[in-house]
């Protein structure tokens, strides 16, 4: 078997930012039983299991929001739990009681050091079947009230975060107005209306603390109207990505057919790929002319089948979702935030961490698309560096930290092992180690065999690598 030769670019480099593999957290009502799952309503704190394996996940960013903050007051989930406010999951259907909001998600972030970004009620997005959804019921979030949950999270004299016993700021840096703007998702605020409305929550917010990070919405074609009105007062521009059924497969990611032919399968998977490159390269080509930066705050695959797909739970879905970050890193010279996955819940299979419910049936455990986010984030630099490589043979990026190399590879056969020569990248290459997961591409996770996704750790006594079939890898080196 030949050899592919790895050449890494040095000149060619830029930062690369921590938050390329960010969990989004949204109450799903009785779709996915989601963030009720994760919490103790006995003891009222987070489920202690749920604890353990996200401090395992260890996420650079947790996102709080989705559809639900289009109708979500920040006001009735503070302080006392015997004083929190219910209230209807419009979206999602059924009652939220609010158990988890801005102290417990402070609190969280804290325990795990991660960065916390907080999606406001931007006017419902200009829905009033979520600002009014039944007669009495007043979902509708104005500028003013983003304006004091800033404060609540990061003045240090915020009068009733004092009352509520906490006497340090949470100091939440980053926020997006809104979720999801325009006709593409539904009939809401057309462009001019969405820049009009996000600037006047931009200046509110920033009266309560002028050194936020603020996303805006950006999707569905508002890219020309909103940065002609807000200019440099928002620091990112976001949108979402949903990954479909292929163009001209052979239907095998709908519903069960997946089980019928491992080959089929993965053949679709790999035509998946080139619509998301071609979705993020689309986005760009409206914000790179103007400097503009963005944040994928939604991401996942979109299957039709049992929620949402359970071939989730494959390790084909594993390569797929590794050779995504890639991508995604591979647009990192514009894309600050980024996630593939949802973060937990009970049912839905696009989640990075599946949560047993009750009586427990086996363990808590990180779905194929959670180990992936976990390897190449856990093994990762600050720059970015350009990566020379046949991608049809094995899929490659490279970041540094210091002198430390990281190379993130994906197997794009699941047949045939790649033979890495490494003898060619950039100074002199020490101390070689690869953390691989390899399964076969049929191999599903669920809560009895957990540890199988677990990488491997293989020290390199030589400037060569075997990436083995199906496989994904992390590889580290010192750069002499």
């Amino acid at each position: 078997m030949c050899s592919i030769a790895l050449k890494i670019d040095g000149s060619r480099s830029h930062s690369l930012s921590p938050y390329l593999s960010m969990q989004f957290m949204e109450p799903l009502g009785t779709s996915d039983s989601s963030v009720d799952a994760a919490w103790d309503f006995l003891h009222d704190c987070w489920d202690a299991e749920f604890v353990s394996l996200i401090e395992e996940l260890r996420p650079p960013m947790l996102r709080w929001g989705g559809c639900f903050a289009s109708y979500y007051h920040w006001y009735e989930a503070v302080g006392p739990q015997s004083g929190r406010v219910p209230m209807l999951n419009y979206w999602w259907n059924g009652m939220y009681m609010n158990q988890v909001g801005t102290d417990e998600l402070a609190w969280l972030a804290r325990r795990i050091e991660t960065e916390l970004l907080l999606v406001v009620n931007m006017e419902s997005e200009g829905r009033h079947e979520w600002a009014y959804p039944k007669p009495g019921v007043n979902r509708f979030g104005t500028a003013e009230e983003a304006r004091d949950w800033v404060d609540y999270c990061n003045n240090p004299n915020n009068p009733l975060r004092l009352k509520h016993g906490f006497k340090e700021p949470f100091n939440v840096k980053w926020w997006q107005i809104g979720n999801e703007t325009g006709s593409k998702y539904a009939k809401g605020y057309n462009a001019e209306q969405t820049a009009e409305v996000t600037e006047r929550f931009v200046k509110a917010m920033r009266q309560a603390d002028p050194t936020i990070k603020i996303i805006a919405w950006g999707d569905d074609g508002f890219g020309p109207a909103m940065m002609e009105r807000l200019g440099d007062s928002v620091d990112l521009y976001a949108f979402h990505s949903g990954y479909g059924v292929p163009k001209g497969g052979h239907d095998a990611l709908k519903g069960q057919n997946w089980r019928r032919d491992p080959d089929e399968t993965w053949q679709d998977l790999a035509l998946t790929l080139k619509p998301i490159e071609d979705r993020i390269a689309s986005i760009r080509s409206v914000y790179e002319p103007h400097g503009k930066r963005l944040a994928m705050t939604e991401g996942h695959y979109c299957l039709p089948g049992r929620n949402r797909n359970d071939v989730l739970s494959s390790w084909a879905v594993g390569v797929a979702y590794a050779r995504i970050l890639n991508i995604i890193a591979r647009h990192s010279d514009i894309l600050d935030i980024a996630t593939t996955a949802d973060f937990c819940g009970t049912r839905w299979f696009v989640n990075a961490m599946m949560l047993q419910s009750r009586p427990r049936e086996g363990k808590h455990y990180l779905m194929p698309v959670g180990h992936v986010m976990k390897l190449f984030s856990h093994h990762q630099g600050d720059e970015a560096l350009a990566v020379d490589c046949d991608l049809s043979r094995v899929d490659a990026t490279a970041s540094r930290r210091g002198n430390r190399l990281y190379l993130h590879l994906a197997n794009p056969s699941c047949v045939d092992s790649a033979v890495l020569d490494l003898s060619y990248l950039h100074g002199q290459l020490e101390d070689l180690v690869a953390y691989e997961i390899a399964l076969p591409s049929t191999f599903e996770v669920d809560g009895y065999n957990v540890d199988a996704l677990e990488p491997s750790k293989v020290i390199l006594p030589s400037p060569r690598y075997v990436l083995p079939a199906a496989g994904v890898a992390v590889i580290e080196g010192t750069i002499a």
